[in-house]
């Protein structure tokens, strides 16, 4: 489906992750061991918090919504770190993935048509790359607490830089068969300091779910959905700040040339999810491909634990 799609690391707006409540917390969190893998994307957690109050958060008047439509508001908390192939040397690893630490505070909507079919997220984040995003400490505090290796070379990574970013993501129901099937297509702009990326794709869902389109949030009988989901993705990729460094400061010891960055990849994400009353459970595995000529492919997986109120 030759469509644009979301490009972050931890997406938790796109509409099969949707919780029918006005107010909810959920908690997400990645890791490469679940993709039996230990290097790129190391991990990454997200803590979101939605309620009606939050349409009166100043940066919500930054965010885009659908005329006539029903809108969430929400904020989020996101921390996440990359590492090279190797934590084991003290040198840098040229031709590798450079450290890297991203930390950012978030402000969101999402708004939906329910005549059109149509979901409207949009998506302010500010924060911070590089040391003050103490990914590093982190990694190492987590490495000492289970007795595995202590990362070496976190002195090498991504300097300090502003991360200031607006995403706009929207989708387009274009098949849907209560509780047995549905299809989305999604388009999505990222424009920023942290990263500019378009992405391509569609998302498959298998089982028994709530359409988010419906003209009322309604809870589903008896008060369950179950259900299966498989996202392809295409992307194009314009700058991405945790490879090649900051747009501002321009001193970080190891970063990628423009040359190294590979301007298309492929990424497929594929889960599983549980919801029952007040609680969304939610595991999940994503496979990417090389983002840079001298890499290799990733995974990981993660989950997402949600309670509505």
């Amino acid at each position: 489906m030759p469509v644009l799609s979301s490009g972050q690391r931890i997406d938790n707006l796109v509409s099969f992750r949707n919780i029918p409540a006005e107010k909810y917390f959920r908690i997400h969190y990645d890791n490469d061991f679940w993709g039996k893998t230990d290097y790129y994307y190391t991990q990454g957690y997200d803590l979101e918090f939605v309620t009606t109050c939050l349409k009166k958060n100043p940066l919500s008047a930054t965010l885009l919504r659908l005329k006539n439509s029903r809108t969430k508001y929400g904020v989020s908390f996101e921390h996440y770190g990359f590492t090279p192939t190797s934590i084991k040397s003290n040198k840098i690893l040229y031709n590798d993935r450079p450290f890297a630490g991203v930390i950012m505070f978030k402000s969101f909507a999402s708004s939906v048509d329910t005549i059109h079919k149509t979901r409207l997220s949009s998506v302010l984040s500010t924060g911070m790359i590089g040391q003050a995003a103490f990914a590093g400490k982190m990694q190492k505090t987590i490495h000492s607490w289970t007795g595995d290796q202590e990362p070496m070379g976190w002195q090498y990574q991504i300097r300090n830089d502003v991360v200031l970013n607006y995403e706009l993501n929207y989708e387009k129901q274009i098949l849907n068969v209560p509780n047995i099937i549905s299809m989305n297509t999604n388009s999505q702009a990222r424009v920023g300091t942290l990263s500019n990326k378009l992405q391509a794709g569609a998302t498959l869902t298998l089982g028994r779910f709530m359409s988010p389109f419906l003209p009322k949030e309604e809870k589903i009988k008896n008060n369950y959905q179950l259900y299966l989901y498989s996202q392809p993705l295409i992307s194009l990729v314009g700058y991405d700040a945790s490879l090649q460094g900051g747009v501002f400061n321009r001193n970080s010891p190891y970063t990628l040339k423009s040359s190294a960055i590979n301007r298309i990849t492929f990424q497929n994400s594929f889960g599983a999810v549980i919801s029952i009353r007040s609680l969304y459970i939610e595991y999940y595995q994503i496979f990417l491909t090389k983002e840079f000529k001298t890499g290799r492919t990733h995974k990981w997986g993660g989950v997402k634990i949600g309670v509505a109120f």
